[in-house]
C-alpha cells in the first residue's frame, strides 16, 4: 500500500514530464534497445558519451538569454546560495560519502566526479514541475556549468591525491581542464551565439535536441550497464544506498541554506532541485575519457546516481504538487 501511495504521489508529475514526447521516446527506446543488444559489446562508449555531452552543452547555450546573466546582480542572495550548495557543499558531501561508505578508490573518485559536476539541464524542467523559479534554475545551471570547468579539476586533483595514489590512479589536470573547455565551454558559447543572433533557429534546434536528450542518455546508460553488468549488479547495493544518501543530503543542504538565507518558497524548491540534480553525463565523460581517467568502471557511480536522482526528484515533485493541491 505504501508503494502504491508513493506511485500515486509522483505519477502526475511524471506523466506531465513525459506526455509531450512519449511516443517519440517509445520509438527511440525500442530501436535503441534492439541495437544495444546486438552491438553493445563492440561499442566504444567514449564515441557516444562525448558527442552527447557536447550536444547537451550546446543545447544549454541555446536556452540562455542576457537576462540569465543579469540575475546575478538582481538577485545575488539566491544565486550565492545555489552556487555555494553546488560548488562547496556537494564536494564535502561527496568526501563524506566516500569515506563513510568506505568505497574503493575507483568508486570514491566516481562519486567525487558527480559532486564536482554542474547542475543537470533537466533541473530546469523539474523546477518548472515543482512550481519553482525557472529563471533562477537556468541561471544556476549556466553559472555552475562554467564555474565547475575550473573548480572541478582542483577538487578532483585533491581527491585523487587522497585515495588514488595507492591504486595507481592519476589525474592529468591539464588534460581535464582542456577537455572541459573544448567539450563544455565552447559548445555553450556557440549555442549562446546562435541564440543571440538567430533566436528563431535556436528555438527550433532546442525543440529537436530536448527530445533527443532522453533517448541518448538511455542509450549511454544501457551500454554501460551491458558492458559492466556484473560489476554494477555486484556493487549496486552499496552504490545505490550511497547515491541515495548523497542526493538526500544534498537536498537537505539546500533546505538548510535556503532557510538560513530566508529565500522564498519558489526559490527554495529551485535550490533543492539544483543541488540534488547534477550532470551525470559530464561525470561519465571524464571517467571514460582516454585523455583523463580512461576508466569505465569509475563511471558506474554516475550511472547509478542518474537512476536514483530521477526517482527521488520525481517523488519530491509529486509530494510538492500533492501538498500544493491540499493547501
Amino acid at each position: 500500500m505504501a508503494f502504491r501511495s508513493l506511485i500515486r504521489t509522483f505519477e502526475p508529475a511524471a506523466r506531465k514530464y513525459f506526455r509531450s514526447t512519449i511516443k517519440t521516446k517509445k520509438v527511440f527506446c525500442f530501436v535503441l534497445f534492439s541495437l544495444i543488444r546486438t552491438f553493445a559489446h563492440r561499442m566504444n562508449t567514449i564515441f557516444i558519451v562525448l558527442p552527447i555531452l557536447v550536444l547537451l552543452m550546446f543545447d544549454l547555450g541555446l536556452t540562455l538569454r542576457p537576462a540569465d546573466f543579469r540575475l546575478v546582480v538582481e538577485r545575488p542572495r539566491a544565486i550565492l546560495v545555489g552556487l555555494a550548495g553546488q560548488i562547496l557543499l556537494l564536494p564535502l558531501i561527496g568526501l563524506a560519502i566516500g569515506f563513510g561508505f568506505q568505497l574503493e578508490a575507483v568508486f570514491f573518485l566516481g562519486v567525487m566526479l558527480i559532486a564536482c559536476s554542474p547542475g543537470g539541464s533537466s533541473s530546469n524542467v523539474f523546477s518548472m514541475l515543482a512550481g519553482g523559479d525557472v529563471a533562477l534554475s537556468v541561471s544556476l545551471t549556466m553559472l555552475s556549468s562554467i564555474i565547475t570547468l575550473f573548480t572541478g579539476p582542483l577538487v578532483m586533483s585533491y581527491a585523487t591525491g587522497l585515495v588514488g595514489e595507492n591504486q595507481s590512479i592519476t589525474l592529468p589536470v591539464g588534460n581535464l581542464l582542456m577537455q572541459n573547455i573544448v567539450l563544455m565551454l565552447v559548445p555553450i558559447v556557440i549555442g549562446l551565439s546562435v541564440a543571440m543572433w538567430r533566436e528563431q533557429l535556436a528555438r527550433k534546434m532546442h525543440g529537436v535536441l530536448k527530445k533527443l536528450a532522453f533517448p541518448a542518455l538511455i542509450l549511454l546508460a544501457s551500454i554501460f550497464f551491458i558492458q559492466n553488468r556484473e560489476t554494477i549488479v555486484r556493487e549496486f547495493p552499496q552504490l545505490g544506498l550511497a547515491m541515495t544518501v548523497l542526493i538526500l543530503l544534498a537536498m537537505g543542504g539546500g533546505v538548510a541554506l535556503s532557510w538560513i538565507m530566508r529565500l522564498s518558497g519558489r526559490e527554495q524548491r529551485t535550490i533543492i532541485i539544483e543541488i540534488g540534480m547534477q550532470n551525470a553525463a559530464q561525470a561519465i565523460s571524464i571517467a571514460s575519457s582516454p585523455f583523463v581517467f580512461a576508466n569505465d568502471v569509475m563511471a558506474i557511480p554516475a550511472i547509478v546516481y542518474a537512476l536514483m536522482m530521477n526517482i527521488i526528484l520525481l517523488a519530491y515533485v509529486g509530494i510538492i504538487k500533492t501538498t500544493t493541491r491540499q493547501n
